[in-house]
């Protein structure tokens, strides 16, 4: 696609836009770097037409996005331009920097509904497996593994970990996902028995005075990054003869559909997830959930009462 200047105008508003977004709605720099990429994207395409936001068009958008189509851009990725640079539209609506909004009837690209890639349990068990556990870094791996799978976790909520994060008592940890919305994850048996050895054996070794209270540390006691996980679960993959594609987020998406086959109700894998909407989580089956209804309210109760009885305790500790 064609590139141009982006005028200090667009620039303006657009920083205004992300602005917002990081310290208003506490989106992640992931998301922010991902927001700023769709909308310069879009915001070139019009300059090099001579167009202005203000003379935007249904039409022009829908070229815009054709545009996309045409040089192989992923349907994923189009549909999440899109999503983009509506918000972006409505956002300028709302302080007055359009008269109106010009993309409020435009409609979002389809796509079709497609599983996301999983592992079986057998490949699971495999990647588990992998790290060395006779030492303080494969401790330390063993119990993120399980702790990515058996909980479900993104990866940059695993990573944001410390210790005070670990409610021992509810074998729970307290995870900030998205918008820095709480909700608790569960361990279960195998994730707690790792986490405990790590706890134990891992992680006294690795400590150092640049480790303060990080759940998770690297060779040198600081804190383990993102991008070492990523690295980590790729090299296992490797190492357990799995493709080469395996990453942290396939795990999570393995938790999500072994759950559901096993025969949990899609709400309490969505409360689990930390998705605000059923329907995101509902990709994973087109099992109904009627007849594990019965089970449903009890499970979002006992979540729920683990994340009131926390907030509790951590107000009684101000005081």
């Amino acid at each position: 696609m064609s590139t141009g200047t982006i005028s200090q105008h667009h620039l303006d508003s657009l920083e205004r836009y992300l602005s917002l977004l990081e310290h208003g709605r506490g989106l992640s720099p992931n998301t922010i770097r991902n927001y700023r990429s769709d909308i310069t994207g879009f915001l070139l395409w019009l300059e090099v037409r001579q167009a202005n936001l203000a003379d935007l068009s249904r039409g022009d958008y829908r070229e815009y996005l054709a545009e996309l189509q045409a040089d192989c851009v992923a349907e994923a990725s189009v549909r999440r331009r899109a999503s983009t640079i509506r918000s972006f539209t409505r956002y300028l609506t709302r302080t007055n920097e359009l008269e109106r909004d010009p993309l409020v009837l435009a409609a979002t690209p389809r796509t079709t509904s497609r599983l996301p890639g999983v592992l079986s349990e057998q490949q699971v068990d495999a990647l588990l497996a992998a790290p060395d556990t006779s030492t303080p870094a494969g401790l330390r791996d063993r119990a993120i593994l399980e702790i990515l799978y058996g909980a479900g976790l993104r990866v940059s909520e695993l990573s944001s970990m410390r210790t005070i994060d670990y409610d021992a008592d509810h074998n729970a940890f307290i995870v900030r996902g998205k918008g820095d919305k709480e909700r608790v994850a569960l361990l279960g048996r195998s994730a707690y028995h790792w986490l405990g050895r790590y706890l134990r054996d891992g992680r006294p070794p690795l400590r150092s005075e640049r480790s303060a209270d990080w759940l998770w540390l690297n060779r040198f006691g600081g804190p383990l990054s993102t991008r070492a996980v990523q690295i980590s679960v790729r090299r296992y993959a490797e190492r357990a003869g799995l493709p080469a594609d395996v990453h942290p987020h396939l795990l999570r998406h393995s938790f999500a559909t072994h759950m559901l086959d096993g025969g949990a109700d899609v709400r309490v894998v969505q409360e689990l997830l930390g998705h605000s909407s059923v329907s995101t989580t509902q990709i994973y089956t087109h099992v109904s959930d009627a007849a594990r209804r019965d089970t449903v309210e009890q499970a979002l109760d006992g979540i729920a009462a683990l994340l009131r009885e926390r907030r509790s305790r951590d107000e009684d500790d101000q005081e």
